[in-house]
C-alpha cells in the first residue's frame, strides 16, 4: 500500500505539482484545489511550518568584515588614478571596510532551511524581486503560529467541480 496518494500522476509530475501548490499556499495564504491534493499539501505545509517554528530563534549574531566600494553623493563608485609597475595609469575603485552584524544559522536551522528549500520553489513578487521563502517562514509565519501546537492549515469544502464532480476545496493558512 502506498504511503501517500498518487493523484493519478507519474511521480515527477506529482512531486512538481505538490511543490508548486505548497509554494503558492505559503506565499499567498490560500489556494483552491481538489480535496485529495489539498490533504497532501496540508501534510507538507504543516510539517514545514512546525519545522520553522522549532528553528526560528536558532541563530547567532556575528560581526563580519565587509569590503564595499565607496560611493559618492550621487551613488556612483569613487575611483582614483593609480600607476602600475610598468608605468601605465588606470582607474581603481576606492574600497572601504566596515563591520556589520549578521545572523549566522546554527547547523540545525541550516538543515531546516535546506529542507524547506527542497519542498518549495523559488518565487518572485509582482515587481520581479525574489522572495526568500525560508526567511518568510522563520520570520512572520513562525511568529504568527508560535503559540499554536499543530493545525496550521484549514480545508473548507466548496462542493463538486463541474465536469468531473471532483470535490473542490479551499486550503488556507489559519
Amino acid at each position: 500500500m502506498a504511503i501517500n496518494r498518487k493523484l493519478g500522476k507519474p511521480t515527477d509530475q506529482r512531486l512538481a505539482m505538490l511543490k508548486n501548490q505548497t509554494t503558492d499556499l505559503l506565499v499567498h495564504g490560500k489556494i483552491e484545489t481538489t480535496e485529495s491534493r489539498a490533504k497532501e499539501v496540508k501534510a507538507i505545509v504543516d510539517s514545514i511550518i512546525a519545522l520553522a517554528i522549532r528553528e526560528k530563534d536558532n541563530f547567532e549574531e556575528v560581526e563580519v568584515k565587509v569590503v564595499k566600494a565607496k560611493l559618492d553623493s550621487k551613488g556612483n563608485k569613487e575611483t582614483e588614478k593609480v600607476t602600475s609597475k610598468n608605468g601605465k595609469e588606470y582607474l581603481r575603485v576606492v574600497k572601504e571596510t566596515t563591520m556589520e552584524k549578521r545572523q549566522k544559522d546554527m547547523p540545525s536551522r541550516l538543515n531546516a532551511r535546506r529542507k524547506i528549500m527542497a519542498k518549495t520553489n523559488k518565487v518572485k513578487d509582482a515587481e520581479g524581486n525574489k522572495i526568500d521563502l525560508p526567511a518568510k517562514l522563520f520570520g512572520e509565519i513562525a511568529e504568527n503560529y508560535k503559540d499554536r501546537v499543530g493545525g496550521y492549515t484549514q480545508i473548507i469544502k466548496m462542493g463538486p467541480r463541474r465536469g468531473d464532480s471532483a470535490e473542490k476545496v479551499i486550503l488556507k493558512l489559519v
